[in-house]
């Protein structure tokens, strides 16, 4: 039973285990038929896969692939200070006087001051920049004919498998004659680049490492 757990142990630890994705499910749709029927009449033009003859090849049904150039460049800067300074003064003097008891407070002088400043900056700075081309499947088709689509490339370099993952909204208005649209143009668009292998879980803390983090209050 030991010798059972420890080569499953080792096992594991050689496993390369696929990152999390946020992105739109599934990643890729098959055709499925526009007509149920298919009539053998010898025309050219079939409903189950009407293609008008004079058009691009852009995407427009489910199974159509499109490609999408990543272009994302962020850069944001944010900049804050901020100054406040706040005085007091209190002086009071008591000048001789008669008829009146307590004659030892004449000439009482009598002065206070307080003073409190306080100052404080921040300053945050933040510049990604992502390039690209990635080909996606359409995995529906909205009502008002816009077109959801994910699709992920996978590209393994030596022990280390990488994941270029994207989803969104297109509007078919915004497909050029090659069949491609920018990812400025997609609407809810989740873009990943991950990693995975031997390189990527060197930085990853370990378990026990996190537990103790969250628990030891120093």
């Amino acid at each position: 039973m030991k010798r059972l757990l420890l080569l499953a142990l080792i096992a594991a630890a050689g496993c390369t285990t696929v990152p999390p994705t946020n992105v739109h499910q599934p990643m890729t749709a098959r055709p499925s038929l526009r007509s149920e029927t298919a009539v053998a009449n010898g025309s050219i033009w079939q409903p189950g896969a009407s293609r008008p003859l004079f058009e691009d090849r852009r995407a427009r049904y489910v199974g159509d692939t499109i490609t999408v150039r990543i272009t994302e460049n962020t850069n944001a800067t944010k900049n804050s200070s901020t100054k406040v300074d706040k005085n007091g003064n209190v002086t009071a003097a008591v000048n001789a006087y008669t008829g009146l008891p307590g004659k030892g407070l004449a000439g009482l002088n009598l002065d206070a001051g307080s003073s409190n400043t306080f100052s404080g900056s921040g300053q945050a700075a933040n510049n990604n920049v992502f390039t690209g081309n990635i080909t996606v499947t359409v995995i529906d088709t909205l009502p008002n004919g816009n077109l959801l689509v994910s699709g992920e490339k996978q590209v393994a370099i030596g022990q280390e498998q990488e994941y270029v993952r994207i989803s969104g909204v297109i509007n078919p208005s915004f497909i050029d004659a090659q069949n491609t649209v920018p990812s400025s143009s997609v609407a809810d668009a989740r873009i990943e680049y991950k990693s995975s292998g031997q390189s990527s879980e060197a930085q990853v803390m370990g378990w026990l490492a996190r537990f103790f983090l969250n628990v030891l209050p120093f």
